[in-house]
């Protein structure tokens, strides 16, 4: 995450290319203009991190193209690898440069915030109005931010829950298509059996480590329709929520009382990992992100001998909404410079929501999408991982279709710092050299200093 002179930095570079290209900056924007043009064809640069394999761009621009007569889409790969941070740094200097950019993509909240803050992103509200529909009914991500709206959503990756369904059945356990973390802890304890070397644990929790991972400490903070970070919209500190003493306790009691989830020692020693830890039956469950779909038919790398279900992420009381998790998206905005705004929002509708489909490779953010539909791109999927019919196909798309996402915490430039008070506060926990009480004091008190040395 950035730091206070790191973005200062990058502002400072990006003016500087704003001076330098400024003075040839206006014809050759004129010329970008009229060539765009030409022939009566105008012409969208599309900037994305997302490669070809990934995003099957060729089929998705050219099913636009049929589509709108007079548009063309040109894309701009940032990164052939699909590196977020290498597109990133490209992206910042495209803008400061007095290229033409009409389509923005964006990986995740923090680099949206940041560079709608730099005022690279159009407002999209009165096209949304135009249109006469709204994005928290629309769209299953509320990509609002300050209340307003500067991208829509492309992707939809919720977090669920995996589960070993042979394990289940051995127990004489239901799939869950509802359920409460409680009953998430009670599934462990049933799922977890023998002792020592050879023991099965009911789950594993793949963090926190290294000031990373920190979603498993958000675990009942996650499901809440607001205020789902450590930090409030606001910037202060959210850790007086109740949600966090009780995620501490869930921790606590499923390692310590229940022994029924691999122990936090283990996992730093041993370096373990959720792949390996859920594909070798070490453990019966685990949270974790659906960019898991393409991999849960098992790989050559990691092969399937055994059958698996999917489950929504919990919640923390029964009477709560179902279906509110962690979500990881696209957000696609219309670039503040571009001189074909209302062209350029047509293909960000378009594209994140009949695109999406066309697309084929990833569960849209879009409402309207129908479950035959999810069911098709799963199946496209699926077809792809060694063994497709061990995976239960129903509660994979039921998960799916009932998940949706928060409303956004724009992310602190000094988040990372944030995280890693946190996760040393909780592995002393964890450890045995603090109790819960003192571990939320310490990491308040902690985070409150850095929330205010940021302010100077």
């Amino acid at each position: 995450m950035m730091n206070k002179k790191w973005w200062s930095g990058v502002l400072t570079a990006a003016m500087v290319i704003g001076l330098l290209s400024g003075c040839g900056g206006a014809k050759e924007n004129a010329a970008q203009g009229d060539s765009a043009q030409g022939g009566g064809k105008t012409n969208l640069r599309l900037y994305t991190y997302g490669t070809e394999e990934a995003y099957n761009w060729k089929k998705t621009i050219q099913a636009y193209e049929e589509a709108t007569p007079g548009v063309t889409i040109e894309l701009v790969q940032l990164s052939e690898k699909g590196d977020t941070q290498e597109a990133s740094k490209k992206l910042d200097l495209e803008a400061a440069s007095s290229a033409q950019m009409d389509i923005l993509m964006f990986s995740d909240p923090a680099g949206y915030a940041q560079r709608v803050a730099l005022g690279m992103a159009e407002p999209l509200d009165d096209f949304i109005a135009k249109d006469g529909y709204s994005v928290e009914t629309d769209y299953k991500v509320d990509t609002r931010l300050d209340g307003k709206v500067y991208a829509l959503p492309g992707k939809f990756n919720p977090w669920y829950v995996l589960l070993n369904k042979d394990h289940l059945e051995e127990a004489g356990l239901p799939v869950p298509t509802d359920w409460t973390w409680d009953e998430y802890a009670d599934y462990a304890k049933k799922l977890t059996q023998g002792e020592g070397a050879s023991k099965r644990y009911g789950t594993y929790f793949h963090g926190p480590q290294g000031g990373g991972w920190l979603e498993f400490l958000k675990l009942m903070m996650a499901n809440q329709p607001q205020d789902t970070d450590y930090l409030k919209v606001d910037g202060s500190s959210n850790l007086d929520n109740p949600t966090f003493r009780q995620t501490l306790e869930l921790r606590v009691r499923m390692e310590k009382e229940d022994q029924s989830s691999v122990p936090y020692t283990d996992m730093i020693s041993q370096k373990l990992n959720y792949r390996t830890q859920f594909f070798n039956q070490s453990a019966s469950m685990i949270t974790i992100g659906s960019w898991m779909n393409t991999e849960i038919g098992g790989t050559d790398k990691v092969p399937l001998d055994f059958n698996v279900a999917v489950a929504p992420f919990p919640k923390n009381e029964a009477g709560d909404p179902t279906g509110l998790t962690p979500v990881t998206t696209d957000y696609v905005a219309v670039a503040a410079k571009s001189k074909h705004k209302e062209e350029a929002y047509q293909f960000v509708r378009w594209y994140t929501t009949e695109g999406q489909i066309v697309q084929g490779k990833n569960i849209p953010a879009w409402q309207q999408v129908k479950t035959e539909q999810v069911e098709e791109i799963i199946d496209t999927i699926l077809s792809a991982t060694k063994s497709p019919e061990k995976v239960d196909k129903k509660s994979l798309v039921d998960t799916l279709v009932a998940s949706k996402a928060s409303a956004i915490v724009p992310p602190a430039p000094y988040q990372a710092e944030v995280y890693e008070a946190v996760n040393e506060e909780y592995e002393k926990l964890i450890l045995g050299n603090q109790d819960i009480d003192q571990t939320i004091a310490n990491s308040q008190e902690r985070v409150n200093k850095i929330i205010e040395s940021n302010k100077k």
